[in-house]
């Protein structure tokens, strides 16, 4: 059986007879159809919906189901007129006939008959599905409606037929309930079968109360106008049996034993494989290698998994009827009926109880719901009964091993194929015994927190995900490998510099391999004076917010997703050989959490921290009693994530830096950009990325130098802009002035690169063509204006021209009295050429408050308690920035000059830590009249 998702695929494709014609037919509707009510164009206006007509019936007699379908559409806009311009018609002539009745345009008061003079339908034969490996044998009758326009209405009507010799006289069918809001003029859906016959029907639409009637001619029928009621709401998560479907079903079928008796048949497996066929001798070779019959399972799964690929065939009676294993294994492609019936006789000759089950992928939770009969299911698996214990083998997997025999896929129910029938059995849910994904990821940070980090990393992953990599990466070249890899990587090491990825299978093990080595750029950040990183990989994942606001949902269970296991290791390598690091949150962690099996293991030895953490996700559902429990359980989990924390004493950046030159401690990190850059020295970005290392630990020259090479292979407006930063840095003004204006001509528009060409034509003394510059931005306007007006307010002020630049701030902070940035462009220059310093603390506090980052404003206020001689609050202001901002080199030379003036200690250190950072920031203070 094919997977399928369509209902209306269901409606139209299911079992047929053998013998049928592959030309449409030309016929009068059947004399049981009742015809849809006639169009009056006239009382057509632009409010009328699309669909005019929409109208199925379904007759159900002598193991045949006859489906009628009449369509009239409006033509109501050009789009409309694309789209429906050409009638197509899909049909398997080897399950039944197609049988057009009828196809005519309707233009006011006249009616063109589309099939006058003998016209038909062309017949073309696609296999639309063959990229989702499927062959289904559907034709398709078309027909480009000549003539057809806005305004028209196209109206066709046709049948199609099918009988399956296989369901031995049983019938089955399904229609489609389309909901409001979708329009339509009169929509029908009609079954009708004879009285004396046993046709049960059942409507998943609960709100649809249809009512079964007499009619004449010893008919019975059922009627729903459509559209029906919109689809109650309900929430999102909740089980499938739960959820609101909007098609109905009919049946002959009375029970699932009766289901299991016509299906049973079809799987057995006597006879099937030959004596001395190469067929026999892959099972004796099985059986000779063990006597353990879940080895000899665990072989045969394998031999269907890896050496026969999988292809749907649904042509001549293909969609019920497996082909045999000889034919699958000489073709060496079958669908998961052949790979099913291959593993059963291969198991049975192995000596293993084995049986077929049918299983719905997709919607296993709702097969109890469903009326019984063949097409509540789309596939079928191998139950293998070894010990007492039921294993579930599904041969369309991949990758499964002796180890992975105990799995129980996600299909909820299964009906056993007896001949003697069978009812329904629930599978078990209980978490797979290995990870689909397992990921082992090692940083070296020895050399510090602040920096970058050399890494390696692993990711194994195992199932059906191995397949689809294989014919993914069969037809791509090295370099879409290795983005394939890395994409895997990415997941554990995000914006990683790589300098290598790869991607390798492992047949014995059944696995795909995901392998890399780079540079890694960890987030620890700065928490109440302590350096911290999270760590937990299995909570702060879970997503858990059920609503069960309203009453009709309070009994409503949730679902916690398909089944899944992943497993993750981390590990640090921590400098000073771990010392002083502890670990902060949970350590270990609940058995269970929302539906989630979780376990953790870790360890701090040697200078490595270790977190181990397994998140298996069974499938189970949360009861509605539980609900509350498991949101408040994982809230409180998850305000207790495990991170690493380093010691209360832990240097800062520019320290670590001082420290690691001294060491040479740098040289792993800088031996893995090495790497990079020659894995492809004709790149650019391995040089940016080594440049961008340079100038954390503020080797402004090395960073200058790679970010030559960089430009001269690729510029771009952000490469000009960085090394016209380091330019700047390293006292090299004109340069820097050079490399801005090239930004501007790369992207005139750019308000950053033009703002950094005016800012440093004013640090170089060329204030009047700055100040020309920057009044162009201004009178322009737009959502920059306030930095340009703050940029000329500090050009004016470095002119000497205080009054008019303090004049210019004022206005612009009337006309945008909430804007931080202004307040705190006032605040500063108010500080540092001390004016109207009564009012510039009012500045400073207000920008502070108004800040989501306060470190400006707050080094801004410390230059006026500096300039008040308020000196504790200025120290508390400065302390209070570099918290937040540990490596502001403007707060660490003010607070070192206050602590000077003050005769505290650390003054040298910190001004010599602002001197690393920025060369030039004695000259810009100086000017100001600020010296240490």
């Amino acid at each position: 059986m094919i997977r399928k998702t369509a209902l209306l695929a269901v409606l139209l494709a299911s079992a047929a007879p053998a013998w049928a014609d592959d030309k449409p037919l030309y016929q009068p509707a059947p004399d049981w159809v009742k015809p849809a009510p006639p169009i009056d164009p006239a009382k057509l206006g632009e409010d009328s919906p699309v669909f005019l007509v929409f109208d199925q019936q379904q007759r159900f007699a002598e193991g045949q189901v006859w489906h009628y379908v009449e369509s009239a559409t409006r033509i109501a806009s050009p789009q409309v007129l694309t789209q429906a311009g050409t009638i197509t018609l899909p049909w398997s002539p080897d399950r039944g006939d197609l049988i057009v009745h009828s196809a005519s345009i309707v233009r006011g008061g006249e009616t063109i008959d589309l099939l006058a003079g003998g016209k038909q339908l062309s017949v073309i034969r696609r296999e639309q599905k063959l990229e989702q490996m499927q062959l289904d044998g559907m034709l398709t009758a078309t027909m480009p409606v000549e003539g057809l326009r806005v305004g028209d209405v196209l109206r066709v009507r046709f049948s199609t037929t099918r009988k399956d010799p296989t369901l031995g006289g049983e019938v089955q069918g399904s229609a489609p309930l389309f909901p409001e809001p979708m329009r339509v003029q009169f929509g029908r859906v009609r079954l009708l079968w004879p009285e004396a016959a046993k046709l049960n029907w059942r409507s998943y639409a609960d709100w649809v109360k249809p009512a079964e009637t007499r009619i004449g001619g010893g008919y019975r029928e059922i009627e729903v106008a459509l559209p029906i009621a919109k689809v109650p709401d309900l929430p999102k998560d909740i089980p499938a049996r739960f959820q609101p479907m909007t098609f109905i079903d009919a049946t002959s079928y009375g029970d699932w034993p009766a289901v299991a008796r016509t299906m049973a048949p079809l799987y057995r497996t006597q006879g099937l494989i030959a004596p001395d066929s190469a067929l026999a001798k892959e099972v004796a070779a099985i059986a000779a290698a063990s006597t353990d019959q879940r080895t000899r399972a665990a072989a045969a799964l394998q031999l269907v998994q890896d050496k026969v690929r999988y292809l749907f065939n649904g042509m001549a009676q293909g969609n019920y009827v497996p082909q045999t294993p000889a034919e699958t294994w000489s073709l060496r492609y079958g669908d998961c009926k052949a790979k099913t019936l291959l593993l059963l006789a291969i198991l049975r000759e192995l000596g293993v109880e084995a049986e077929a089950v049918l299983v719905h992928s997709k919607l296993g939770d709702l097969v109890p719901k469903r009326l019984p009969m063949p097409g509540a299911f789309d596939h079928v698996i191998v139950r293998a009964v070894i010990g007492g214990e039921s294993l579930w083998l599904d041969g369309t997997s991949g990758g499964d091993r002796l180890a992975d025999l105990g799995n129980v896929p996600p299909f909820h129910n299964a009906l056993p194929l007896r001949e003697a029938g069978a009812e329904l059995i629930a599978l078990p849910v209980r978490p797979s015994a290995r990870p689909d994904i397992d990921a082992e990821i090692d940083i070296d940070q020895s050399a510090g927190i602040h920096f970058p980090a050399p890494f390696t990393a692993k990711v194994t992953m195992r199932g059906q995900i191995v397949q689809m990599l294989r014919a993914a990466t069969a037809a791509l070249g090295k370099d879409e490998i290795e983005k394939i890899a890395g994409s895997a990587i990415d997941e554990y090491v995000s914006g990683s510099t790589y300098t290598e990825r790869k991607l390798s299978f492992d047949d014995v093990a059944g696995t795909a391999v995901m392998t890399a080595a780079g540079i890694a750029y960890p987030g620890w950040s700065r928490e109440n004076e302590r350096f911290k990183i999270t760590l937990d990989t299995a909570v702060q994942g879970i997503g858990f917010e059920p609503d069960r606001s309203r009453a009709a949902w309070r009994d409503l269970p949730v679902s916690t997703g398909d089944p899944g296991h992943s497993r993750t290791r981390f590990s640090y390598r921590l400098p000073g050989g771990g010392t002083g690091f502890a670990f902060d949150g949970d350590e270990k962690l609940p058995a269970q959490i929302a539906g989630r099996v979780l376990a953790r293991q870790t360890s701090l030895a040697g200078g490595v921290l270790t977190v181990e953490d397994r998140r298996i996700a069974t499938g189970a559902e949360v009861a509605p009693a539980e609900i509350g429990a498991a949101r408040q359980q994982l809230a409180q989990a998850k305000t207790r994530l495990l991170r690493a924390v380093a010691p209360a004493a832990y240097p800062q950046r520019w320290q670590e830096v001082a420290t690691a030159r001294r060491n040479g401690s740098f040289q792993k990190i800088l031996a893995a950009y090495g790497q990079r850059i020659a894995k492809d020295p004709n790149e650019a970005e391995g040089y940016i990325h080594r440049a961008w290392f340079y100038e954390r630990v503020f080797d402004y020259p090395a960073a200058i130098k790679d970010m030559d090479k960089a430009i001269a292979i690729e510029p771009s407006v952000d490469s000009h802009l960085r090394r016209a930063g380091l330019f700047e840095a390293n006292g090299q003004l004109d340069k820097a002035i050079a490399d801005a204006d090239a930004a501007r001509e790369l992207d005139p528009g750019s308000s950053t690169a033009i703002s950094t060409a005016i800012n440093l034509r004013g640090e170089k003394g060329q204030r009047a063509e700055a100040l020309e510059m920057v009044e162009r931005q201004i009178e322009a306007g737009g959502k920059d204006k306030p930095d340009f007006v703050s940029l000329k307010a500090d050009l004016l002020a470095d002119d000497g021209r205080a009054d008019e630049a303090l004049a210019l701030l004022d206005a612009a902070v009337t006309a945008h009295p909430g804007n931080p940035s202004l307040l705190n462009s006032r605040c500063w220059l108010k500080g540092t050429r001390q004016l109207a310093l009564d009012t510039a603390l009012k500045d400073c506090t207000r920008a502070i408050e108004l800040s989501d980052n306060p470190a400006p404003a707050l080094d801004s206020r410390a230059m006026v308690y500096f300039r008040l001689g308020r000196t504790e609050e200025a120290l508390g202001d400065l302390n209070a920035a570099l918290d937040a901002e540990p490596d502001m080199a403007a707060a660490l030379y003010m607070r070192g000059v206050v602590r000077k003036a003050a005769g505290q200690a650390g003054s040298d250190t910190d001004l010599a830590a602002a001197r690393m950072m920025s060369p030039r920031i004695d000259t810009e203070y100086g000017k100001w009249g600020i010296r240490p």
